[in-house]
């Protein structure tokens, strides 16, 4: 440890040197059988630490040396100084001096009469409690002790800013990490336009809002030439130009999104239908222009479907969406580069999301619905929990697909009905098992019920069962449309001892901030992260930021559709803690569910026979 001594007088620095000369030979032997002879068992002082005392005779020299000592690394941990020391810079002016050069060093004020204060002395070099006193004259014991304290306290006091710094370090660099995520998440890779996701969530806040506005989606014509003559570079390139465009043509409050390959949407205020349809006419014109690319002419075209939604008229971006799509193919089947307005003739969808509306209100009970349940398996393979996935066999219109009858369950208010019946068909077969817990998905019209806790908690402890046994799966959408009443409804439920799992996390709009205040046990990660990660390096690195959010938070992380073993192995290697998918288990029926849930692990299930499971299943839960 280094000291730094300052005083005038020679006599002074004599004494300093005497209080830190080392133990003269023998004083530990002599210690030891002094402790033998008279019986003293205490225990050995901790050994004081060896000090390099640097002496000075003035203040000016002292703030030189602590400038030098902060240049080599070197620092002092202790400075004991005099007060009077003429002529030059007296004791409380060296120690502002110094204080300011090194803000850690403990000052120790040495003197038997002071021209000022300690008060003044710590206005000008505190803080108080790195500011000490000793009169002179001194006992060697004194100043001994006091240098041996401060110098390990000093020690401490670094060790302790530098874990600070540190830590401030990765919370800078974990929100970095989280800025660039979710800029990777909502971005185009090739034009840095807003993506789909992005687009959707912008559509979102339109459909809700009190202003009519239009959107539309358009297709470059004979794009697929520009690809198979020129190249995909250059069909890139020209997919640039035109988002450039776009962006530079579209009204100030407009929104322009690359949804993949050469597909755009279009978000606008719009007085009405003529106003919209002049507007994208105006775009249309921008982009049928000649292009240069890598030295080729390209001619450019476009066709351009679009509807115009009143507030309040379509309570569903996806619908909204959908229809712009249907218009988009009327223009194709029109000749191309033209725009063409959505109207319902165009819909020969709408009578058949009714039949399935009113099929799907008889199928709970005519027994067309069920329950499967694919397993969540742990690092080792070992079985934690099933998620339960519901399937519905119609006699008139085969297997439906969930991603069809779901969100008309949403619109038409039946959802309520359906998730009842899913909490009750996945409490029986969670009794079947022998400590695993059931996963079951709630969409945002449940979450938003008005008496939702309530309901999930009357009927899942009404049938007996263990809510800690029971995880609650929702999705960012449902949670971050209201984050107060989400925040206090997953703080409730958690206090009632239920499991939450943030589903498809990474996909939506979520923020440290948000995710840090609710009550989460587990975040899902996207099955599009998973399958992109061994192609895309956003994707791997997303992965990665939220596995490393997750342990951070102490909460599991669960990846979701994993089809590889190069997926696995992948997923292990980055610390993932639980995973899912169909290269471990397909969903499977409630009695296989059972016997697996029994064994408690995937291990001894060959790679074969999970691959053929796939295979026979034919479509992704």
């Amino acid at each position: 440890m280094r000291i730094l001594i300052v005083d005038d007088e020679p006599a002074m620095h004599d004494s300093y040197r005497q209080c830190f000369a080392p133990p003269p030979a023998g004083a530990e032997a002599l210690g030891a059988m002094a402790a033998e002879l008279f019986g003293d068992e205490s225990e050995p002082a901790e050994p004081a630490p060896a000090f390099a005392c640097d002496h000075h005779m003035q203040g000016l020299d002292a703030v030189a040396a602590v400038e030098a000592s902060l240049r080599s690394g070197e620092r002092y941990s202790v400075a004991f100084l005099d007060v009077r020391m003429p002529p030059g810079i007296d004791g409380k002016e060296t120690a502002r001096r110094i204080r300011a050069l090194d803000p850690d060093i403990n000052l120790v004020i040495v003197t038997g009469f002071s021209d000022h204060s300690p008060l003044d002395i710590s206005r000008a070099a505190g803080p108080a409690d790195k500011i000490f006193y000793i009169a002179k004259p001194f006992q060697a014991e004194e100043v001994l002790q006091t240098a041996t304290a401060l110098a390990r306290r000093w020690t401490l006091d670094l060790e302790l800013k530098n874990a600070i710094a540190l830590l401030e370090e990765q919370k800078l660099e974990l929100a970095a990490n989280e800025s660039r995520a979710v800029h990777v998440a909502n971005h185009d890779s090739l034009t840095d336009a807003p993506n789909r996701l992005a687009f959707l969530h912008a559509l979102g806040q339109s459909v809700k809002g009190t202003h009519c506005f239009a959107m539309a989606m358009m297709d470059l014509d004979r794009f697929k030439l520009v690809n198979d003559t020129l190249g995909h570079l250059a069909g890139d390139e020209l997919i640039r130009m035109v988002c450039e465009i776009l962006q530079a043509g579209i009204p100030g409050d407009g929104f322009v999104a690359r949804l993949g390959g050469d597909e755009f949407a279009l978000l606008m205020p719009v007085e009405g239908e003529d106003d919209a349809a002049m507007q994208c006419e105006r775009l249309l014109k921008a982009v049928s222009t000649s292009f240069k690319v890598f030295g080729h002419s390209v001619q450019g075209g476009a066709s351009l479907g679009l509807i115009v939604v009143e507030p309040g008229s379509i309570g569903d971006p996806i619908d909204v969406m959908r229809r712009a799509d249907l218009a988009l193919n009327e223009a194709k089947r029109q000749g191309r580069g033209c725009v063409r307005v959505f109207d319902e003739s165009m819909d020969e969808s709408i009578r058949f999301r009714r039949q399935i509306e009113t099929g799907l209100s008889e199928a709970i009970a005519k027994g067309e619905l069920k329950l499967v349940f694919q397993p969540i398996v742990g690092r080792d393979l070992d079985i934690t929990g099933f998620e339960a996935l519901i399937r519905w066999c119609s006699p008139e219109y085969g297997m439906v697909p969930p991603a069809m009858f779901i969100p008309i369950a949403e619109e038409s208010q039946l959802i309520h009905e359906l998730g009842d019946w899913v909490i009750d068909e996945a409490i029986v077969a969670l009794k079947t098992w022998p400590g695993q817990y059931v996963s079951v998905n709630f969409s945002p019209r449940q979450f938003r019920r008005q008496n939702f806790v309530a309901h999930v908690v009357e009927r899942v402890t009404s049938a007996g069962v263990d809510p800690g046994r029971f995880q609650i799966e929702i999705t960012e959408t449902a949670i971050f449309d209201n984050v107060e009443r989400a925040a206090e409804i997953l703080f409730k439920l958690r206090q009632m001892g239920f499991r939450i799992a943030l589903d498809d996390f990474g996909t939506g709009y979520s923020s440290l901030y948000n995710i840090r205040r609710f009550a989460l046990d587990c975040l899902k990660i996207d099955r599009s992260f998973v399958d992109g990660m061994g192609r895309e390096r956003e994707s791997a690195a997303i992965v990665h930021s939220v596995i490393h959010l997750g342990r951070a938070l102490g909460m599991e992380v669960v990846a979701e559709g994993v089809e590889t073993d190069t997926q696995l192995q992948a997923l292990r290697l980055a610390g993932c803690s639980h995973m899912q998918g169909y290269f471990l288990s397909r969903p499977i029926d409630a009695e296989d569910a059972q016997m697996l849930a029994e064994r408690g692990t995937l291990l001894g299930r060959s790679e074969a026979e999970t691959q053929l499971e796939a295979a026979a299943c034919g479509t992704h839960g």
